[in-house]
Order: C-alpha cells, then sequence, then structure tokens
C-alpha cells in the first residue's frame, strides 16, 4: 500500500531505537520470592523499582516482552503539564480545591522529570523549547484566547497568543489560524531516557526479567503469588505498570483504562532548509483537532516525526504510515515527495474521566491512564508509588482520592472507539 512513500531502509519500528534498541539483558530465572514485583518495565514501573531499590527494598520488574517495548519508546517525547480536563470542569466535578490540586500535579510532573534528567546526568536530548498549539479553525482560535485570559492563583501557565499573521515564526504553514506558545512545554528522546532510567535502576540493585508475561495474581495471605510464564513467585508488594498493555492478569484495571493506538512517522532526512523553513524552532506541535496530530523536529533536526490517529479501528504501520504522510503533507505540500523512514505504533491508555489513577486496590499497587501524557507523568506517578509502598507521606497525589470509573459491559476492548473517532472526526471537519 503506497509502497513508493517508504524509503528503501524503511523501519516498522521507532524511530528512537535506532539508537536505542531494547536492553540486551541475560535471561535469568526468577527467584522465589521478592519484597516487590512489578509488573511492566516502561517509566512507571522503573520509576517506582528506583524509588524503593533506593529505599532498601528488593525488586524484581518483569515484562511480557523486551524491555520498555511498549509505548515508553514508542511516544512522541513530548512533555506537558499532562491534565485533559482545564479547571472549570474540575471545578464542577470536583470543587475548586481539589481541582488546583489535581492540576498542581501536572506542573509537578513537568518539574520533576526536568530536575529528575539533570540530577541524574541522563542524556536524553532534554530541551525546554515550548509547545506551539495551533487552531484548525477561526473558532478555535478565539476559544484560546479566551481560555488564556483566564488565570489561576498559583498555577501561573507562561504562555501567550500567536495570531495567524505571526505563526510562520513557528510553524511554515497556512493551514492554521495563529495559536498559542506555552513556554514550559519540553522534549526527549524517549528512548535514551528509558534507557538512562534502565541504567540507573539497575545500578540500584533492581533486577529486570524480561520475556516473563504474568498470567495471574493470587493473594496468599499476607503475600501475593504471581504466575508467570517462567514460574511463580511470591511478593509482598505487587506494583502494575502496564497502562495501556494492561491484561486479563489484572481484570479490575483493564475494565478502567481504553488502549488506543497512536500512531507516528519519522521522514527521511531532510534538507536543512526545508526543516528551518517548516520548523524554524525545536518547539513541539499540536493543534486543537479533538483527534490531534502531534510533531516535532528530530532532537538532531534532521527530519520531522509526525504523529496521530488516522484510522477508526487499529490497523499496522504500514497501512498507517502512508495516512499519517497525506495529513503531513496536507499541512507542508513540500513534502509530498518526502519518503517515510519510520512507521510505528503504541498503545496509550485512556482513562473514563481523562484523568491519571494512582491507588491500591486489594492490595495491588497501581498507577496507570495518561491519555497521551504520560513523558513525565508516568515517572513522577511511579516514583509516587515507590514511595507510597515506602510509607512515605511525600507519595500523596491530588490523584488519591479520585473514584477510577469503568462503564457497564466494558471489559477490556473498547468496543465503542471506533464510533466514538469517527465522531470526533467529524466534528473536527466542521468550523467550530
Amino acid at each position: 500500500m503506497s509502497a513508493h512513500l517508504f524509503s528503501k531502509d524503511f523501519k516498522e519500528t521507532p524511530y528512537w531505537w535506532d539508537e536505542s534498541p531494547r536492553p540486551a539483558l541475560p535471561e535469568r530465572a526468577l527467584p522465589a520470592d521478592t519484597d516487590v514485583l512489578v509488573v511492566g518495565s516502561g517509566y512507571t514501573g522503573l520509576s517506582a523499582a528506583l524509588e524503593l531499590s533506593r529505599g532498601g527494598r528488593n525488586c524484581i520488574i518483569v515484562d511480557a516482552e523486551a524491555a520498555g517495548w511498549g509505548c515508553s519508546t514508542r511516544n512522541g517525547g513530548q512533555i506537558s503539564t499532562s491534565i485533559k480536563p482545564d479547571f472549570d470542569a474540575l471545578s464542577a466535578k470536583y470543587g475548586p480545591d481539589a481541582a488546583k490540586s489535581i492540576l498542581k500535579e501536572g506542573h509537578a510532573a513537568l518539574n520533576w522529570i526536568r530536575d529528575f534528567v539533570s540530577s541524574e546526568g541522563i542524556d536524553c536530548n532534554f530541551m525546554t523549547p515550548g509547545r506551539f498549539h495551533a487552531a484548525h479553525n477561526p473558532k478555535q482560535y478565539e476559544k484560546l484566547a479566551r481560555q488564556l485570559e483566564k488565570t489561576i492563583p498559583d498555577l501561573p501557565v507562561p504562555a501567550y497568543l500567536v495570531p495567524r499573521e505571526e505563526q510562520h515564526r513557528h510553524i511554515g504553514t497556512d493551514a492554521y489560524y495563529g495559536g498559542v506558545v506555552f513556554e514550559n512545554h519540553a522534549s526527549l528522546d524517549p528512548g535514551k531516557f528509558h534507557q538512562g532510567l534502565t541504567d540507573r535502576v539497575l545500578q540500584a540493585g533492581a533486577s529486570i526479567v524480561p520475556h516473563c508475561r504474568v498470567n495471574g495474581i493470587r493473594r496468599d495471605g499476607a503475600l501475593h503469588e504471581v504466575a508467570t510464564s517462567k514460574g511463580v513467585i511470591r511478593a509482598r508488594d505487587v506494583v502494575i505498570a502496564t497502562n495501556g498493555y494492561t491484561g486479563p492478569e489484572s481484570p479490575w484495571l483493564r475494565r478502567r483504562v481504553i488502549p488506543i493506538g497512536s500512531y507516528v512517522i519519522a521522514t527521511e532526512a531532510l534538507e536543512s532548509e526545508v526543516m528551518d523553513r517548516l520548523l524554524p524552532t525545536n518547539r513541539i506541535l499540536s493543534d486543537t483537532r479533538k483527534v490531534v496530530f502531534y510533531y516535532r523536529p528530530s532532537p538532531d533536526r534532521s527530519r520531522i516525526l509526525f504523529g496521530g490517529r488516522v484510522s477508526i479501528g487499529e490497523t499496522d504501520p504500514r497501512r498507517s504510515g502512508p495516512k499519517l504522510h497525506e495529513c503531513l503533507t496536507r499541512l507542508f505540500p513540500d513534502l509530498k515527495t518526502a519518503k517515510i523512514s519510520h512507521s510505528w505504533m503504541g498503545f496509550v491508555a485512556y482513562t473514563f474521566d481523562t484523568l491519571a489513577h494512582i491507588g491500591q486496590r486489594d492490595g495491588l499497587y497501581f498507577a496507570m491512564g495518561y491519555c497521551g501524557s504520560g513523558v513525565s507523568m508516568a515517572g513522577y506517578l511511579g516514583m509516587k508509588i515507590g514511595k507510597k509502598i515506602l510509607g512515605d507521606p511525600e507519595g500523596a497525589t491530588g490523584f488519591d482520592s479520585l473514584n477510577f470509573q469503568s462503564r457497564p459491559l466494558y471489559y477490556g476492548k473498547p468496543w465503542f472507539l471506533a464510533p466514538s473517532v469517527a465522531y470526533y472526526q467529524w466534528l473536527d471537519s466542521l468550523n467550530r
């Protein structure tokens, strides 16, 4: 399908894996027991294990695939303040104090990852270039302007409005109607960040066992008995850190997260003049569509990484790649002949209230449901889970009292996703 769009060296793996392939960890047998078993080796699981290992706990991390195979190394590397609902929506549902506490967690997550990368000395191309959030029609620009006028005490958001006639300073297209620059939003290389986190977890004494699928978890008195593809292990505490890959091993959680495929392409290397004209800064970019596009220059500014959802149902990267390329060239017609060097996908986890959730259920700790904004929030809440298990009061969060909602007849397979995506795509097509 549209084979001419793929480069000769085309790969169906994330662009980030070229420099940071999945860690070659030695195969090892599971021990009979451990203090803490962490299920999932993405940002959440690794961050929890790092906090726990440095706190003196013996940690084993298991993953059904290679370490970091999931969305922690498949995302776009964009970092925002992570909270989808705004203050008014949260206030109407939870009250103004709780709303502020929840929004503060988004700011704290952004600050946490910036400080963590710096203090740990992780080389992952971390930058704070800001985000240009573009209006895809005039009414959305007016809405952005109104939102920017609202201020919340103690929650400053450095941002400014960019009218359409000035947007070429941020993006070389006329397809948008202006936008907003959020100055504190950041970016990194997800593969390098995951590798740096992995290295520090191993240095702290934790063990990672890849290709070890959890098949079931049973409470046995004060312990958990966990059946895996490599045998049974007993643990005092268990952390479920599977997010968009949560499966039947934890059915209660599976009913509360909605796995949604997010698809990304990387262009082949482009001329520097083209990059400078189309993306004149290192800003990350997104737009006001409900079915959003997100994109950015690669860290070395050699190509464009462009992501979004382009099909009603899930598909494979060879089909999604040309569709994403078509969306990209609507913004940048000059790229019609630019080939695709990488096309891949990963599952993010949405929730029914579009908020992340953290807590404990039947003795199992969890943090998940980042709604596509997990680069900072996943590691931040993983750290908070570690503190909770250690009994550290600093583990408290603004999410702790939230009800983790499900829906009748939902058991982990989102039968409602296709009509929902079709509806949102229809809304995006309207001038409203």
